[in-house]
């Protein structure tokens, strides 16, 4: 990881304070937007983004919006329409037409990022839908994002002009002057995955920072079914008296899925790490906190999906005052909402229970075996 300093970092929690971040963001905008996302539904905050992208077209604002194929597949036409109207460009990452047999239909742009100007940025897990208090029968999914000033944020424009100019064939936009460095600013690294360069980054990022910790690792994931050596790096972090707290998602969203990542529960309890499962509402938080110093905000789930097949984007930052305000919102999230599962318990499971995991666990195996990634387990 390649830390910049001198970035002035907010976290945000829920869609509920980061939608208003990002319109806000490009109401203000001079020059250029750039968004990326996997899901962008035609829901209230569907509109209201699209709102704002299109009023900074018709002022004369670069807006360029790219939307992954498959988890956008049903952007509506009217949302086109408006942007289209107003200027606005639009992308399609892979898009979905027939159904393919073919490995590289995994390949899905499931980073969520954005940038303005090359002077603010923001990098998370919070797509473009509905998920904010106000507008849920339930509490929102618990998610963060992180809003990024400074020299950071040039990197993030970096990444998305690539991309764009790579799909749209075409010379990349001149960049704007790089921010400065804030006096008072985080330090910071912005880790991406892709299938060319950067492969393995921020699985060897999450890995190095685990080896390294010496007190406590925190992790929250939405989508938990790590690799062996994924794996193996918790279990010796525990061994080596380090206090491991998995946050995972207790509701079943996919239950195939849901039952898979269940499968390794054993090995890991065995080991004396501490699993919760939060049951307040759905999670799809992809964060993590290490010996309360530094910690990470993205996209990346820990599953062979985001680690091995999608665009990611993460941001790991070396600052113990944003990390403790991570550290504390996980604290809460799993006081207030979620469930641990005791060791014993686990183990005393009927087998009715026990035998749908196995068999979700081996149907995924072979799916990743099929993907042309039988080495991840």
């Amino acid at each position: 990881m390649r830390y910049t300093d001198g970035n002035r970092l907010t976290l945000l929690c829920n869609g509920e304070q980061y939608f208003p971040a990002l319109v806000e963001a490009v109401d203000g905008a001079r020059h250029e937007v750039f968004l990326e996302t996997y899901i962008y539904a035609d829901d209230e905050t569907g509109s209201q983004v699209t709102d704002a992208l299109a009023r900074a077209a018709a002022r004369g604002v670069a807006v360029q919006l790219l939307i992954d194929g498959f988890g956008s597949r049903g952007f509506p036409a009217r949302f086109q329409r408006i942007l289209a109207g107003a200027g606005a460009r639009l992308q399609v990452y892979r898009p979905v037409r027939i159904w393919s047999l073919r490995r590289d239909r995994l390949r899905r742009l499931h980073r969520k990022n954005a940038c303005v100007d090359g002077r603010l940025a923001f990098v998370g897990g919070i797509n473009i839908i509905d998920d904010y208090a106000e507008a849920m029968p339930s509490p929102p999914r618990l998610d963060y994002a992180v809003r990024i000033e400074g020299p950071l944020s040039a990197q993030v424009r970096e990444r998305a002009a690539r991309l764009w100019a790579r799909l749209a064939r075409e010379p990349r936009r001149p960049a704007p002057a790089p921010p400065g460095p804030f006096a008072d600013g985080h330090r910071a690294a912005l880790v991406v995955r892709d299938s060319l360069l950067h492969r393995r980054d921020i699985e060897r990022a999450y890995l190095d920072s685990i080896d390294a910790a010496r007190e406590e690792i925190v992790i929250a994931n939405a989508y938990f079914l790590p690799g062996r050596r994924f794996r193996q790096a918790l279990v010796a972090a525990a061994r080596r008296g380090v206090r491991v707290v998995l946050l995972l998602q207790g509701r079943v969203e996919y239950l195939l899925l849901h039952l898979a990542s269940r499968a390794m529960y054993g090995q890991l309890l065995d080991a004396g790490i501490e699993i919760w499962e939060y049951e307040r509402s759905f999670l799809h938080a992809k964060v993590a906190a290490f010996d309360g110093a530094h910690c990470c905000v993205g996209s990346s789930n820990i599953d062979p999906y985001s680690l091995l097949m999608a665009l990611e984007a993460n941001v790991f930052v070396d600052d113990r005052r944003f990390t403790a305000q991570l550290r504390g919102g996980l604290e809460e999230a799993m006081r207030a909402g979620a469930r641990w599962i005791p060791p014993q318990h686990w183990r005393r499971r009927p087998l009715w229970q026990r035998v749908p995991i196995w068999i979700a666990h081996g149907i995924t195996r072979l799916l990743v075996a099929f993907a042309g990634y039988e080495r991840y387990h």
